[in-house]
């Protein structure tokens, strides 16, 4: 469970280097912003980062049943 705890300390400050990084505005997001196109990656960027921890955590998981199984 350590493992998850710092996959989530991770991740919240991955979020907080996005979030101060979106404060730079470029003619390419504004195009994006008038478009109503920008959510939509957004969106995309949160399914795939959140595909990829699941996936992190469900390896973590199975990692340590093996490593359970094979000590006895």
């Amino acid at each position: 469970m350590l493992s998850i705890k710092k996959i989530s300390l991770l991740f919240c400050l991955m979020l907080t280097s996005i979030f101060s990084f979106a404060q730079d505005t470029t003619n390419s997001t504004d195009v994006l912003k008038s478009n109503g196109k920008i959510y939509v990656v957004m969106i995309i960027v949160i399914v795939i980062v959140t595909g990829l921890f699941i996936y992190l955590i469900n390896l973590d998981r199975k990692v340590t049943k093996l490593e359970k199984e094979s000590g006895k």
